[in-house]
């Protein structure tokens, strides 16, 4: 065994280890560990890869249904969507890495989101992503806005996946705590489905991809700990991508994977060659050898310790039938890649490594795996719940005109263009609606569907009600869905956190986990895998609870998709469901006090479905022109979106509002379960039929005119004003140096 370097209390806890852990490793080993083998446990039981702190509360989320081939415990999770065909999908976060450095942060955090997609056997076809900023009046706000979208842009259109959609939310909560949550979509046969196992006593375990180097060492362990003043300077722990050796791996993979001798394959992510060994043999029911002095390497001199902890890019661990490795290597090289066999599967259910002869590391697998720490952490509700939930009166503004131009202008409502104009959203002309909407539509090629998706949560809700915010974030995915015409089937998400040894924290994680459960059982859309990145704290300060949902539906026929703009003068606009007198955590409110404050709107998950199911019949008998949902920003920014979303041809709306409340809570309240729609006059009386069959208020707003938007009474803003307000905000801010 390798002892050179003393195990210390220090050292310990430098690896971020408690002394009850480093014990429990001694009871397991029946000795102590030696310097790899205390990295090797380090990464293993780190939050990051061991869930310690989440588990035992995940385990209530629903995972099964008529559509899930393979919910949690792979590398993404896998649906049914007919004719042979499976969805496979995923969210991962890499908020620590582009906090440090954003572009190679938000770069590698879309590389490895990738690989597990391919990883499973499907070709990638969309990428979505979720990010959030401080205020950009910081100029390292603005750093790390502008390079993790180059970060992202760069990795993703040098792959040829384009991204397609997402959602970008700036609040002072994220000023020393950015997070860059990356979503990727793949299209797979079926059968063709590959996990990540290692089974064969005897077969071969083999790296491919690009050669191991220093960097991305313990970067598992970083993203399980809190930030401080001296967090910047991490950067060894941050990767470095090369999508272009990402693409030839991808392509290699999936030729690989179309011969009969591949038995597993994993990417190597977080941990790294580490964590691919264990994982693949723990799924497998097997042990794995492997023999360091193999593997291939970029630095001379590198010790054990620091190859199983690297975390360099663009490496796969397969396994494949013995005997198959000429055949697995032809492949690899004919794509110039390193492809060399470097252990094999044993029956002994232990992980060694060996360097030259050499046993530098013995450990039972499960130890690795199952054995993981589990705790239940100590939960306790917030004390500043009982300070936010009161808001103010607020007097009634003056000039609704300039009031939504400045609602219109704030960095969350104003439109994204300057990001995913940066973004290739048509490469492999499957994309069916252009960023911008509500949710994104993939064409299937060879079909007449199409697959929706959405990227959804608001961590506001959540910071004050993280089970009716949890709930929501689930029902506008779903909204957003049945927006386009599609039906939702399942969901991936990512539960980005604080402290989780913080009562406080766990708290509002168990009640969004429970929210989230909720409505999922409620929609009929199980959680088919996703990721938590706790410890999203700098300086003992903790972001808002932020869960993101990702999720993925089915149109049957793209010709049946609706989109969010309106279409042509003369058309009414209507709205579906009902307003309410409710601005608490409203971006209204947020305005008029700078702060997130106030009760929730009142949310019930049936008349949400019956929502739902109202649009979807409607848009099935093909009475809706355009179908927007209403979220942040309520009834005034859906109106003036659905008029400039459509860059080819903005309409303009004349409408009256509601006399039983006040001009501006009807149309800035963010009361949930509502749709905008338009619809031409002949239509009108066969969708109030509808409405009432499923139990849905509808109101008849006015109708889509030529050229501005007029509100009964209020305002008249031409179309130009309202564009420059809208879409033209964020480059504005990035321009203030």
């Amino acid at each position: 065994m390798n002892k050179d370097i003393p195990i210390t209390p220090e050292l310990i806890a430098q690896h971020g280890l408690s002394p009850e852990e480093y014990q429990k490793i001694v009871s397991i080993l029946g000795r102590e560990p030696n310097y790899t083998e205390l990295g090797i446990f380090s990464v293993m039981w780190s939050e990051h890869c061991s869930y310690k702190s989440s588990r035992a509360i995940l385990k209530g989320l629903p995972t099964t249904g008529c559509c899930v081939v393979q919910g949690p415990g792979e590398n993404a999770g896998v649906i049914d969507i007919g004719e042979g065909l499976v969805a496979v999908f995923k969210i991962e976060s890499h908020n620590h890495p582009s906090f440090i450095e954003p572009y190679q942060g938000a770069a590698t955090g879309v590389g490895g989101i990738l690989r597990d997609i391919f990883t499973m056997g499907a070709r990638p076809v969309a990428l979505l992503n979720s990010l959030r900023f401080g205020n950009l009046s910081n100029p390292r706000n603005r750093y790390l806005f502008e390079h993790v979208v180059a970060g992202i842009a760069g990795y993703g259109n040098c792959m040829g996946v384009p991204t397609v959609g997402g959602e970008v939310y700036f609040d002072p909560t994220y000023d020393l705590n950015p997070l860059v949550n990356a979503f990727c979509l793949g299209v797979a046969r079926r059968e063709h489905i590959f996990l990540g196992q290692a089974t064969g006593i005897g077969n071969p375990v083999i790296y491919v991809g690009s050669k191991t180097g220093r960097d991305g060492i313990h970067g598992a362990t970083m993203a399980s700990e809190e930030f401080d003043e001296s967090s910047a300077e991490r950067r060894p722990t941050v990767q470095v991508g090369d999508p272009f050796t990402e693409k030839l791996l991808l392509e290699a993979c999936l030729e690989l994977m179309k011969q009969n001798f591949l038995v597993g394959i994993q990417d190597m992510g977080a941990a790294g060659l580490t964590c691919s060994t264990a994982e693949m043999a723990s799924r497998g029911g097997t042990g794995i050898e492997i023999d360091l002095a193999k593997v291939p390497r970029r630095e001379p001199g590198m010790t054990p310790y620091e190859i199983m902890l690297s975390e360099s890019q663009e490496r796969m661990l397969l396994v494949a039938d013995k005997g198959k490795e000429a055949e697995v290597a032809a492949i690899f090289n004919k794509w110039d890649l390193e492809c060399v066999t470097i252990g094999r599967v044993i029956s002994e259910k232990n992980f060694r490594v060996c360097e030259n002869g050499q046993l530098v590391a013995d450990i039972p697998v499960n130890a690795l795996t199952d054995e993981a720490p589990l705790y239940v952490r100590p939960r306790q509700e917030p004390a500043y719940l009982k300070q936010v939930k009161t808001a103010p009166e607020i007097a009634e503004p003056t000039d609704y005109a300039q009031l939504l131009l400045n609602i219109l202008s704030r960095p969350t409502i104003s439109s994204k263009e300057y990001v995913y104009r940066q973004y290739d959203h048509m490469v492999r002309t499957d994309t069916g609606l252009l960023p911008g909407a509500g949710a994104s539509l993939i064409r299937l090629k060879g079909s007449k569907k199409a697959l929706a998706l959405t990227l959804d949560g608001n961590s506001g809700y959540c910071y004050l009600d993280p089970y009716t915010g949890g709930m929501l974030a689930v029902a506008e995915a779903a909204r957003n869905l049945v927006c386009t015409g599609a039906r939702p089937l399942a969901i991936t998400n990512c539960l980005n956190f604080g402290n989780p040894e913080k009562p406080e924290a766990m708290w509002q994680f168990e009640q969004a986990v429970n929210g989230i459960s909720a409505a999922c059982q409620h929609f009929d859309t199980p959680v088919t895998g996703g990721n938590v990145s706790f410890y999203n704290e700098t300086s003992g300060e903790g972001i808002y609870p932020t869960p993101v949902i990702g999720m993925v539906g089915l149109l049957d026929d793209i010709d049946m998709r609706v989109t969010p703009w309106f279409k042509q003068p003369g058309d009414l606009i209507v709205l579906l469901g009902e307003t309410k007198p409710e601005l608490g955590g409203s971006e209204y409110l947020k305005y008029i006090t700078g702060k997130t404050m106030g009760q929730l709107p009142g949310f019930s998950l049936i008349r949400e479905k019956n929502l739902h199911s109202l649009c979807l019949d409607a848009i099935n008998q093909r009475l809706l022109q355009s179908a927007h949902d209403l979220s942040e920003g309520g009834l005034g920014v859906a109106l003036v979106e659905c008029c400039l979303i459509n860059k080819a041809g903005g309409l303009g709306v004349a409408i009256g509002l509601d006399s039983n409340l006040r001009p501006d809570i009807c149309l800035f309240s963010e009361s949930p379960s509502r749709i905008l729609v338009s619809v031409k006059r002949d239509n009108l009386s066969a969708l109030k039929k509808l409405a009432t069959e499923y139990n849905v208020p509808l109101q008849s707003l006015g109708e889509v005119t030529p050229d501005k938007v007029s509100i009964q009474g209020l305002l008249e803003l031409s179309l130009a004003e309202l564009d420059r307000a809208w879409r033209e905000s964020i480059a504005r801010r990035l321009e203030t140096r």
